[in-house]
């Protein structure tokens, strides 16, 4: 077997373990359904361990939704997995408000348009749920709302 030809297929494979290409031929589809199987819950994990508010607003749900929601795409790293996710449950209204305060957080602190690889802000401001998040040089702020009337004091 020719090496462009051994690449071709190694890329039909990894293609079809994490993207959900179909399988190549000559492959034993129950092995590749469960290395399949074994990288989308070690996906869904490291998600879960940058976006810890957005996975625990989902509970028990949250396996299910996230392998849902990535089968098909394939893996752009944690953090841009789960800001993926955490907007497309926004664009729904159905995202908690911890997992709302983490995105904006992120979206105050990185500029990422869903494409390119996030990159850090120098400053920025977003309201949340009970207040308001300012960063600058990379250190983020969230008001406090004493009674929920006005801006407080803030807190990092």
């Amino acid at each position: 077997m020719s090496r462009e030809l051994l690449a071709q297929r190694q890329a039909a494979l990894v293609a079809a373990i994490v993207a959900g290409a179909p399988l190549p031929p000559g492959f034993d589809e129950p092995s590749v359904r469960a290395a399949s199987d074994a990288l989308m819950r070690k996906r869904t994990g490291e998600v879960a361990g940058v976006w810890p508010a957005l996975c625990a607003s989902l509970g028990p749900q949250w396996n299910g939704s996230f392998a849902a929601w990535a089968d098909g795409r394939p893996p752009r790293g944690a953090l841009r997995d789960g800001w993926d996710i955490a907007r497309s449950i926004a664009a729904t209204g159905d995202l908690g408000p911890a997992a709302a305060v983490e995105l904006a957080e992120r979206e105050v602190a990185w500029r990422y348009d869903g494409v390119a690889a996030p990159r850090r802000r120098w400053a920025g401001a977003r309201r949340v749920p009970g207040g308001l998040l300012l960063q600058v040089a990379g250190r983020v702020w969230r008001s406090v709302r004493p009674g929920g009337n006005g801006l407080g004091r803030f807190s990092s």
